[in-house]
């Protein structure tokens, strides 16, 4: 970052410092005109970056600071209580405690504690300052880190951006910078006075012994308060209202009092039926001003996909439907909401995953093959196949070999049962054989000592889940920043997903319910014309039709590819995709970390300018 000007006004990040003269350019660098400071008691600089008031909850007592920045409700008296804990551990307890999303930043003799979120949401990246004698920076965007220290551009890990679909722990919630390093969900930076860093783990999944009755109810009161920190003592606000999980977002939002304005899109699908029961919701519901967006005003998948112009910090999936996905933001921008609530993230914890039954397979087997064979049935995949894949006991790391092994391979049907440590990720048709070697040397690089994300399959592809699709919600904040909006997704709240994951597995998924949970929960909150519902809206003619439509935008991405100039991608059988009618399922959206990865370097490249290509042993650049 050259200068503090790098990001628009609107754009939200923070760095923190250490205590030492050592990082003193640096500090200057990013503290220019606009961006707000908090200094360590020695007078150096803390906390440099830029946030909105209502964002931020600081506190000081003697020698110790603290500092809460995200959507939270924290007042001065709980801050205050905080940064008199006695360390920044004992900070970080108490903030564990308090409803929301939100960084807790916290130090006492010149150490400090970062602390972000479990899925990503507020994430947290590390850099180490060259020629600082070890010094070590923390920001809640990679990016800004890049810019700040000079950090190059790392091809291979831009590679594993191509991968469909790209949920493979830990290699795709990794950044795309050498010496700029992702802090997973359940560890948390601990910096000393010079900048030396460590990370210590500080979450695991709790133990799934809830029922279903006693999840419920926690669910329920923790979503209220994860609503209520958001919506409380705002005049109005907005929100999606389609499937079951936004649903159940509004309904809470209107029974805490909030004046809502509420947005549903209609699809052209015929069986859509996010219109029918929205409306039947509403009209048991007071307080609600809801709005109905016909399917013809909504922008198609892949709309002005040449054009895009946001400044995110890694590429993004949603590129192919950005104007779909900030069609609505927009409009409730127009309407004069500051904060717009949504219903992401609800899919991973109330759907869940049917993997946990290989889980329970062990342990509760009667269980485990009644659930077996139910999903078989209902989704009409392999027996064979999914036996094989039920006794299959290999660890998670021989799993990602062959992962590796298979890259190239034609991606799997949909009919393939869901029974293993994930859905194995491909390289598409175009991508280099650079790029091919680039990931699987980073797989093998990580397939000995990884381990995974929870002991058993359903829950490790849960929790990678929320990690991997966090990230939109991130990318869908950063977007709606410079309308004047804050975007919310309390399903990725800590307190939330605990609740959730907490509920025994064959309670919480089951072939023969829709997202039972969430039903339970939303028993006297939710209209019953919308509690029980069992059907949700999907957008396949949106995409086949957008392809049709917008394919121009698409094939101008590939005129002087900044992918193809990196080494990554064919162009030739890439327009040869693009070039044919594909199926929205499989074909199409193998397209989308593509298009994601060229459309991110466009816009960085005008932000920022072009990439520094990774140096060679030689001294050159790759070709």
């Amino acid at each position: 970052m050259a200068t503090g000007a790098s990001h628009p006004p609107e754009a939200s990040w923070f760095v923190v410092f250490p205590d030492t003269d050592a990082v003193a350019d640096l500090a200057a660098r990013a503290g220019a005109p606009g961006t707000r400071q908090i200094p360590h008691p020695s007078g150096r600089p803390w906390l440099i970056g830029r946030w909105p008031d209502h964002a931020a909850r600081t506190a000081a007592h003697g020698p110790a600071r603290l500092a809460v920045l995200g959507q939270h409700a924290v007042t001065q008296e709980q801050a205050d209580r905080a940064a008199r804990a006695g360390s920044p551990r004992a900070a970080d307890a108490v903030a564990r405690t308090w409803p929301g999303s939100h960084h807790l930043i916290a130090a006492l003799d010149g150490k400090t504690l970062v602390h972000g979120t479990v899925t990503g949401v507020r994430s947290l990246f590390t850099a180490r300052v060259l020629g600082a004698h070890g010094a070590h920076l923390v920001s809640d965007r990679a990016d800004v880190l890049a810019d700040l220290t000079g950090a190059d551009l790392d091809e291979g890990r831009l590679a594993v951006h191509l991968l469909s679909p790209g949920i493979l722990h830990p290699l795709t919630t990794q950044t795309v910078w050498h010496g700029v390093d992702v802090v997973p969900g359940d560890r948390r930076v601990l910096l000393d006075r010079d900048g030396r860093l460590r990370t210590e783990h500080c979450w695991s999944p709790p133990s799934a012994e809830l029922p279903l009755a006693e999840g419920a109810r926690l669910v329920r009161e923790r979503l209220a308060d994860a609503v209520a920190v958001r919506v409380t003592g705002r005049e109005l606000i907005s929100a999606d209202l389609g499937g079951v999980d936004s649903t159940a977002v509004v309904a809470t939002a209107v029974r805490a009092g909030a004046k809502t304005v509420a947005y549903t899109a209609a699809v052209h699908d015929v069986l859509g039926d996010d219109v029918t029961y929205a409306r039947r919701t509403v009209a048991e519901l007071d307080g609600v001003e809801h709005h109905v967006v016909p399917a013809p005003a909504v922008p198609l998948t892949f709309d002005r996909v040449d054009a895009l112009d946001d400044d995110l910090d890694t590429p993004s999936l949603y590129a192919v439907n950005r104007h779909r996905r900030m069609y609505i933001v927009e409009r409730a921008a127009e309407r004069g909401s500051p904060l717009h609530l949504s219903g992401m993230g609800g899919d991973e914890l109330f759907s869940g995953a049917s993997a946990h039954v290989h889980g329970l397979l062990p342990r509760h087997p009667r269980t485990a093959w009644r659930l077996a064979r139910g999903f078989t049935s209902r989704h009409r995949w392999s027996r064979r196949t999914a036996l094989a894949q039920l006794l299959d006991r290999r660890p998670y790391g021989s799993w990602l070999a062959e992962v590796a092994r298979d890259l190239t391979y034609p991606q799997p049907a949909m009919s393939v049962p869901l029974f293993t440590w994930g859905t194995p990720p491909r390289l598409p048709p175009w991508a280099t054989a650079r790029a091919v070697e680039a990931v699987r040397d980073l797989i093998h690089e990580q397939a000995e000592d990884v381990r995974p994300l929870a002991p058993g399959h359903g829950g490790h592809r849960e929790i990678a889940t929320l990690r991997t699709l966090a990230r939109f919600a991130r990318h869908v904040q950063q977007m709606s920043e410079p309308l004047g909006v804050t975007f919310a997704a309390p399903y990725y709240d800590d307190l939330l997903v605990e609740a959730a994951l907490a509920v025994r597995p064959q309670d919480r998924i089951t072939p023969w319910r829709y997202k039972p949970l969430i039903e339970e929960a939303m028993r006297g909150v939710v209209p019953e014309a919308g509690r029980t519902r069992t059907t949700k809206a999907h957008a396949a003619f949106e995409e086949e039709t957008g392809l049709r439509r917008h394919r121009s935008a698409l094939l101008a991405l590939w005129e002087d590819s900044r992918l193809r100039e990196l080494g990554l991608v064919d162009v030739a059988p890439l327009r040869d995709w693009c070039l044919r009618p594909l199926a929205a399922d499989l074909e199409s959206a193998l397209l989308h970390p593509t298009v994601g990865c060229e459309v991110w370097l466009r816009a960085r490249e005008r932000h920022h300018g072009p990439p520094r290509p990774t140096r060679t042993d030689t001294g050159g650049t790759p070709t």
